[in-house]
């Protein structure tokens, strides 16, 4: 049997980088999202200042977080650097709503990762139905096109880039029961 050459040895550690990178990106992506569902199922994280610091933690100084197109680019806007974007997420749950939001779940797919050394970009689209206190509840779809980095060896995301797919209004009480705390995460 022979011994692998030095370039096939290269070219499987550049593989199996990009596919730990894939995997790291999807559980970055997939971990946003939890932190960003009403309730949120992270055990423990009862206040959103917790939570928006955990969000926080997933990104990159310099990161930019938008909403693009017709419909997004007047209600989010462009948040630019790590301050910007916490005051967007503060603006979001530090103000109190009337009517409140009770559940907000978001479901990813579609997905494209691809991996270029340091840098990645991901594109998903994701749904995510909300239901309101007062009984009003929507269901919203998005394109999501997100970039990544790797810093010290830990991905991290650079840009988060929303576009409005649809919005439709669901019919009073379509979800029956639901939790008012997530203790999913609970050991």
């Amino acid at each position: 049997m022979s011994t692998p050459d030095t370039g096939t040895i290269a070219a499987l550690l550049h593989r199996v980088d990009a596919l730990e990178s894939e995997a790291e990106i999807r559980r970055l992506e997939a971990r946003y999202m939890f932190l960003c569902d009403t309730p949120c199922p992270e055990f423990g994280v009862s206040e959103d200042a917790r939570r928006i610091d955990l969000i926080m933690d997933l990104y990159a100084e310099d990161a930019v977080w938008e909403g693009v197109g017709e419909y997004y680019d007047g209600q989010f806007g462009k948040a630019e650097g790590k301050a910007a974007i916490r005051a967007h997420f503060e603006r979001f749950w530090g103000e109190k709503k009337d009517p409140a939001l009770l559940l907000n779940a978001h479901y990813l797919t579609s997905e494209q990762i691809h991996v270029n050394g340091d840098e990645a970009e991901g594109q998903w689209i994701h749904m995510q139905p909300w239901l309101f206190s007062d009984g009003k509840a929507m269901l919203r779809s998005s394109r999501l096109n997100n970039a990544f980095r790797r810093v010290d060896g830990t991905w991290l995301i650079t840009r988060t880039r929303t576009e409005n797919v649809f919005i439709a209004p669901l019919s009073p009480g379509w979800a029956e029961s639901y939790p008012s705390t997530s203790v999913l995460m609970k050991s």
